[in-house]
């Protein structure tokens, strides 16, 4: 469909009523192989080589989790919040410099777009990454709420973030429009009541999703968006 047409039917409120959750590694910035790389230089220092599956169990867990499956169950509660600070500021040393390159293709055009509907991000990661993330990109002003896994109890697959940020945004779960990348991600939206698009970025199959997009630039996306109304 063309964009102009595109944009004068979405103008008329085709998507009144929605709103759209994010999640951040892998669907707004393509971080997911520089945390991989990051989590590998710093357990170098430790004289740790991480497991073959390593990357398949850490993608869209929070830190704490990842450090406890790195250093043990055992590791005391100073040291798992150092460790993954410290990790994270590797980690924005080195997505700082190239950040233009790895946001997720279409992104930027899609909130643009979407300018109007009411916007959230909602994601396991640490609240620096976050900011650092939506100030750098310039996105900071498109999302009236965002919510990180400092700020909730249970993290991804719970689905506690989601149905927090759906709260804050005053908009029913059922109508909400979930952008996921990761299995936890999407058991934590399937099971907040939301509607889930799913992003290739990370996994090429992510069961649960109603559609399954190679990224935003994907013209199956606003073609499905088209077909959706509140209930």
């Amino acid at each position: 469909m063309d964009r102009c047409v595109l944009n004068s039917r979405y103008a008329g409120g085709i998507c009144r009523g929605l709103a759209f959750m994010f999640d951040l590694d892998g669907v707004i910035v393509d971080s997911n192989p520089v945390h991989s790389a990051c989590w590998r230089e710093y357990l170098q220092a430790f004289g740790i080589q991480p497991e073959a599956d390593f990357d398949a169990r850490m993608y869209g867990r929070r830190n704490d989790e990842i450090v406890r499956m790195v250093f043990g169950e055992s590791v005391p509660a100073a040291d798992v919040t150092r460790h993954g600070a410290d990790k994270e500021r590797l980690y924005r040393e080195r997505i700082g410099t190239a950040l233009r390159n790895n946001l997720v293709a279409g992104v930027a055009d899609f909130l643009d777009r979407h300018a109007e509907v009411p916007k959230a991000v909602a994601t396991n990661g640490e609240r620096a990454n976050l900011e650092f993330i939506l100030e750098r990109s310039g996105f900071a002003r498109y999302f009236a709420v965002t919510l990180n896994g400092e700020q909730v109890t249970r993290p991804k697959p719970d689905p506690e973030i989601y149905l927090r940020t759906a709260d804050l945004l005053g908009v029913p779960p059922r109508n909400c429009v979930v952008f996921e990348d990761s299995g936890a991600g999407v058991e934590a939206a399937r099971a907040a009541g939301t509607r889930v698009v799913g992003l290739t970025t990370t996994h090429a199959e992510l069961p649960g999703t109603d559609l399954l997009v190679r990224d935003f630039s994907d013209p199956d996306l606003e073609q499905w968006l088209l077909t959706q109304s509140p209930e």
